[in-house]
């Protein structure tokens, strides 16, 4: 692979998906069971980006429906991503269209967004202007909803979701970074492998501090965001997730530490910030692509093959995320085999790092699923119509929804219930970076502080960098409080 200082101009992003130059022909591209098929659309705008826009419409689609933009990956294009992701199984299951941007390697090598280049970032102009018009086109002539627009993207498409997210905050309801970097990391393609490759010392301000100039006349509300990355990505490393997550809960104003985790199939950890604003899954084991898990459970999507991972269904998760189930669970809650929503849902008891719940049997079901902000909690169904929540945050507020299940097919969820855990909340710090290390809530080594038990890079260890610290067990601090 050539170094940044040899590529030639603007041709960068081969290094993203190092490896999937030799891979991206064998991507399988289904054939989908429906009449829809992926269309192309021409003449959606003034395409600064020189970018192509294809569209997924299933049928018999109503006005008022959601929307997603799937950006796909280098060397990839849009009817892969669309065939492999499986966004399609859950567009044509809830009622959704999907738009898929599509680059070449005539805007950038192997075919990658332009992630690194100021022009291809900035609102008004380049590639996300061009997204920017599909989105408008989608809504004029599909009917979308302009109140439920989301995008997702893997890797260059990941980091371009990001500058979507950044620039458009008044256009996408919420997004899903996977394997991606966090915005204006880089500005250019002799500091974009670094972004790749090692941890970017930022604070969590000053990440946030770039989205936040992105669109600095921005005063509503902002997307909420879901990451994905695999704990062994060579590609783009771990490091970037853990960016992203401090770059966006420091813009949507919540706590670098998380409200909850969750353990999910795959090895997957799914760790929740703030009220559920910032979702962060850590694949462990997996490399460089899109988490897939083909089958036909209701959990199950996508087809495996170069970047394309069989894991954890991400479509899912971050469908459920998005809202595009409209409140129920598989099969939606207009599915006639679906059992009705659980009612009675109460909590029965709480302690420093649990909350108990239970609710009203349901006639026929055979399990249900529990769910803790929107994510659910339970593996698989369970029988009885109680539960407990454990390993929780003390002194923290929880939401709960619950489901019913027969024969596999999943109904609507209850009415949703709080619970507050009880003990006293963490001890919070904020001080210099010196301060805290005097004090001996961190230590400093190479010039940087890191905090104490769990060695997080609090940034230059000086009088003039300010760090909240929050206290989580003795001599251990995090960062954010």
């Amino acid at each position: 692979m050539r170094r940044p200082a040899t590529a030639p101009p603007h041709r960068l992003a081969r290094a993203l998906t190092v490896a999937l130059v030799a891979a991206a022909t064998v991507l399988a591209v289904a054939t989908p069971a429906r009449a829809a098929t992926l269309t192309q659309i021409t003449g959606f705008g003034s395409n600064p980006g020189n970018l192509s826009m294809y569209a997924y419409r299933p049928d018999g689609l109503p006005t008022g429906a959601p929307l997603v933009v799937a950006l796909h990956g280098c060397t990839q294009n849009a009817a892969a991503y669309h065939a492999n992701s499986g966004w399609q199984k859950y567009a044509d299951q809830w009622g959704f269209a999907v738009v898929y941007p599509q680059t070449t390697s005539a805007n950038a090598a192997n075919a990658c967004f332009n992630w690194f280049l100021t022009g291809d970032t900035a609102r008004g102009q380049g590639e996300p202007l061009s997204i920017k018009q599909m989105v408008d086109h989608a809504v004029a002539n599909f009917g979308s909803d302009r109140a439920r627009v989301h995008v997702t993207g893997l890797s260059a498409g990941g980091a371009m979701a990001a500058t979507m997210l950044a620039t458009y905050p008044d256009v996408f309801a919420a997004g899903s970074v996977v394997a991606g970097i966090p915005y204006r990391c880089a500005t250019s393609q002799v500091n974009a492998y670094t972004c790749m490759y090692t941890a970017v010392a930022k604070t969590p301000r000053q990440w946030g501090d770039l989205v936040r100039a992105a669109h600095p006349g921005h005063t509503g509300a902002r997307p909420k965001v879901a990451i994905w990355h695999g704990q062994s990505d060579a590609v783009v490393v771990p490091a970037n997730g853990t960016a992203l997550r401090d770059q966006f809960t420091d813009v949507l104003g919540v706590p670098q530490t998380p409200t909850s985790t969750a353990t999910l199939p795959a090895g997957t950890t799914l760790e929740t910030y703030g009220a559920d604003q910032v979702r962060l899954y850590k694949v462990a084991g997996m490399g460089h692509g899109t988490p897939v898990d083909p089958g036909s459970g209701a959990d199950q999507c996508g087809t495996a093959g170069a970047y394309f991972l069989d894991t954890i269904c991400s479509a899912y998760r971050d469908a459920l995320f998005f809202g595009l189930d409209g409140g129920g669970g598989p099969g939606g809650p207009g599915n006639p085999g679906a059992p009705a929503a659980p009612t009675g849902l109460r909590v029965t008891g709480t302690t420093a790092a649990s909350v108990s719940l239970g609710w009203t049997a349901v006639a026929g079901a055979t399990g249900y699923h529990v769910y803790r902000g929107g994510t659910r909690v339970t593996a698989s169904p369970i029988s009885a119509s109680t539960y407990v929540d454990s390993g929780l945050a003390a002194a923290t507020t929880y939401t709960y929804a619950v489901s019913a299940l027969n024969a596999g097919c999943e109904g609507a969820r209850s009415a949703p219930v709080s619970a507050t855990t009880g003990g006293t909340a963490p001890v919070c710090v904020t001080a210099s970076n010196y301060a805290h290390v005097q004090a001996g809530r961190a230590y400093h080594s190479g010039g940087y502080a890191y905090a104490l038990g769990s060695a997080q890079r609090m940034g230059l260890y000086n009088t003039f960098h300010t760090t909240a610290l929050k206290q989580t067990a003795p001599q251990t601090w995090v960062i954010g409080c």
